[in-house]
């Protein structure tokens, strides 16, 4: 046993969080909506190129709001990766939505664009994709069946903020996107979301149901003399002390990315050996695509008992962890969805995949430490 103690994940903090949040205080701002949600807008729009983003209280509501802008409908069918955050698939069941289970590439384990056409039916009303640790799926690809099908896409981006594809950015290049500013994200806000919307019809709408099924935004903005019920919506507004702190994540959104490419740079270089030696697979990422090191993951070899990586490293100090388990495996994907063929890249990568420790703060040391242990424990077996 050792004292030493690496923790898989801590939030990073600029240093005007506080600040900001005393300001939205003394201005007496503290419900949504206010300057600091306009600040986080207005970022997220000249970032992203996005017709109209807006602050949610996590990416579950955004892709909540995406299932009710789609107006999903019972038996509608909606394809995705079955390797992805159980949000991705309630959003749409909670509508009625049937998710269809689609197996993941090999090397960035996202969705496989190949596999997408096969799997419409006539009751397919969407594509539904997620960008694994921050890298792209195969957009260009998706969006050409998308458009032949006549299908909206829906970007599950809450791991990629920042990120790139062919120099666009994640989240604002399909019909729809959804972000995450939870506390395990690169830039957050503790819980926190946003929508990203391509089209101004769309947009008017979301404001709407964003609001609790009225048009008050369009009342504050002097468009409208009394704001009234429009539509079915809810209450998907984080407060204004949720935005202070988020934009002061947000103004240090490029420094933290680049601290943390630092970090994930680091493993890549240290890692290539072990691979070269068969001990494990380093992540993969396409010469298209500008990742934004949200993750850091090996994937073992077969014969190579996970359970007892992670307990030897949690034995000298380091807290590791595995993800998802798949979706069209677990009870709630049995009961609301189906798979589309076998998904065997799928059982075979969740089986094997370790995320390491990666936030701002992590330092060298730390990282060798890591590698040291992790490479005692693969040689070991």
């Amino acid at each position: 046993m050792t004292n030493r103690k690496i923790a898989f994940n801590w939030p990073y903090m600029t240093g005007k969080e506080m600040q900001y949040i005393a300001q939205s205080h003394a201005d007496g701002r503290l419900a949504g909506d206010g300057p600091f949600t306009k600040l986080c807008h207005q970022w997220i729009e000249r970032s992203t190129g996005c017709c109209k983003a807006l602050l949610t209280h996590s990416c579950t509501a955004a892709l909540e709001m995406a299932a009710m802008l789609l107006d999903i409908r019972p038996g509608d069918e909606i394809i995705m990766p079955s390797y992805t955050f159980v949000s991705t698939a309630n959003a749409f069941v909670l509508r009625g939505g049937v998710p269809v289970f689609v197996d993941i590439r090999e090397d960035t384990l996202n969705i496989d664009e190949r596999l997408i056409e096969a799997a419409i039916t006539p009751r397919t009303r969407a594509i539904a994709v997620m960008h694994y640790a921050g890298v792209s799926c195969e957009m260009d690809t998706i969006l050409q069946i998308a458009r032949a099908h006549g299908l909206p896409v829906i970007e599950d981006a809450a791991q990629g903020v920042t990120a790139t594809y062919k120099g666009r950015t994640l989240g604002a290049i399909g019909d729809i996107g959804a972000y995450s500013f939870h506390e395990t994200k690169n830039v957050i806000s503790g819980e926190g979301g946003a929508l990203l919307v391509a089209d101004p019809k769309m947009a008017r709408r979301a404001e709407i149901i964003r609001e609790k099924g009225t048009d008050r935004s369009r009342f504050f903005r002097g468009e409208v003399d009394k704001y009234t019920w429009q539509e079915v919506g809810s209450s998907f507004l984080p407060g204004e002390l949720t935005a202070a702190f988020l934009w002061a994540q947000l103004e240090e959104a490029d420094r933290i990315t680049a601290s943390r490419l630092e970090i994930w740079d680091r493993y890549h270089t240290q890692f290539a050996a072990f691979e070269r030696d068969g001990l494990l697979r380093r992540p993969v990422v396409p010469a298209e695509c500008g990742h934004n090191a949200h993750m850091y993951y090996i994937l073992l070899p077969q014969h190579q008992k996970r359970q007892e990586v992670i307990d030897g490293l949690k034995a000298v100090g380091v807290s590791v962890v595995f993800h998802y388990v798949p979706l069209h495996t677990s009870p709630g994907g049995l009961k609301y969805g189906r798979p589309h063929g076998q998904l065997s890249v799928t059982d075979r990568q969740s089986q094997s995949l370790i995320r390491l420790p990666i936030w701002v703060g992590l330092t060298p040391s730390d990282q060798d430490y890591i590698v040291e242990h992790l490479g005692m424990l693969l040689r070991k077996n």
